[in-house]
């Protein structure tokens, strides 16, 4: 198992808060993809945090009855890793050939792994020259906890699964998402139930990656206090009212706001930090997903408080799918942008 590597025949797995979504593909990124077989499975959170024995075991055949509802062969899989249990940087080290820098890196990569190598799994890739300094070449460091990865691939791999590769969900997310022959920097945000995952893509490499507590549920729970109304119903007044001034004569903006002021404010903090740190860069989109993509006049609120033209993704904008496949998929395709972009990993 490679924590970033590792590719060939394969589908790929996305365990969320409140559903499973499995995708296998076929093609490449120079010439696109096509959707190959797909499974959406509505899951419980008591399922994904239930570590006991038994729980794990539930847990495994829930994988499997997804894969075999999906119709898929292959046992070999590409997991998402939530990045609350990933820790992911970008560093700059003197440049040097390749292969030597690959092979020098390996002694200090635990320089940039915040915990003991003893207790970490974890991985690298070379980007390439920084944009900042050609003497400089930058490399996307990434860990996880050596017991939660052990843990994770012991439960699937009772189930006959090989897993040939982990990869944070945030970084999957922008492959997927990421704006193709974009010149400036792109900003993927996901909003997700619990945390947002912040991703600036630029020069089609990730430079910024971090990951923000807080995520939909706090918004519904503010929305369901401030109105005094069920959780349920705060979650459908945000989803169908969304930002709206002329619906519910606009209570669930008011109520929000500062909610909402808080969370622009992180994507404007993560802006003006990349801006600072690449001089010559800037950040000309942002892209929604997962939630954010989901409420009514979110992107134009957005837009309104970075000043940074913001638009909702599409994770299926370089995959073929048929008719049938997008009636299929069109209540829940947004949701598909982490497990798309694991299954566009290249060969390379």
């Amino acid at each position: 198992m490679s924590l970033l590597h590792g590719v060939g025949d394969f589908f790929s797995l996305d365990i969320g808060t409140n559903s499973m979504r499995i995708v296998q593909l076929f093609g490449n990124s120079q010439h696109g993809w096509t959707l190959s077989k797909y499974a959406y499975v509505p899951i419980s959170q008591s399922l994904t945090s239930d570590n006991s024995e038994l729980g794990r075991k539930r847990f495994g055949e829930a994988i499997m009855g997804a894969v075999n509802q999906a119709g898929i062969k292959t046992k070999n899989m590409a997991l998402g890793l939530p990045a609350s249990k990933t820790f992911t940087s970008i560093v700059e080290v003197d440049t040097l050939p390749e292969k030597e820098l690959a092979k020098s890196f390996k002694y200090e990569i635990d320089k940039y792994v915040p915990m003991p190598m003893s207790e970490a799994k974890a991985d690298y890739i070379i980007l390439g020259p920084s944009p900042n300094d050609p003497a400089k070449t930058e490399v996307l460091v990434s860990s996880i906890s050596k017991e939660f990865a052990e843990t994770t691939m012991e439960t699937i791999e009772k189930t006959g699964f090989n897993i040939i590769a982990m990869e944070p969900e945030p970084l999957a997310m922008a492959r997927s998402l990421n704006l193709p022959g974009a010149m400036d920097a792109t900003m993927v945000v996901d909003f997700g139930e619990k945390s947002t995952d912040i991703v600036v893509v630029y020069r089609n490499q990730p430079r910024l990656v971090r990951s923000v507590p807080g995520g939909f549920g706090n918004f519904v729970n503010t929305l369901a206090s401030g109105l005094n109304v069920r959780e349920d119903q705060a979650r459908q007044f945000i989803l169908k009212f969304g930002l709206a001034e002329d619906k519910i004569e606009g209570q669930v903006l008011k109520v929000l706001s500062p909610s909402l002021n808080t969370y622009a404010s992180e994507l404007t903090k993560s802006v003006r930090f990349f801006q600072t740190k690449y001089l010559n860069g800037k950040v000309g989109g942002i892209v929604l997903s997962g939630y954010a993509s989901m409420i009514p006049l979110f992107p134009e609120y957005i837009e309104a408080r970075t000043n940074v033209p913001t638009m909702n993704g599409n994770p299926w904008q370089s995959v073929r799918t048929t008719p049938e496949q997008q009636q299929a998929l069109a209540p829940v395709a947004s949701e598909f942008a982490v497990v798309i972009g694991l299954s566009e990993r290249s060969n390379d």
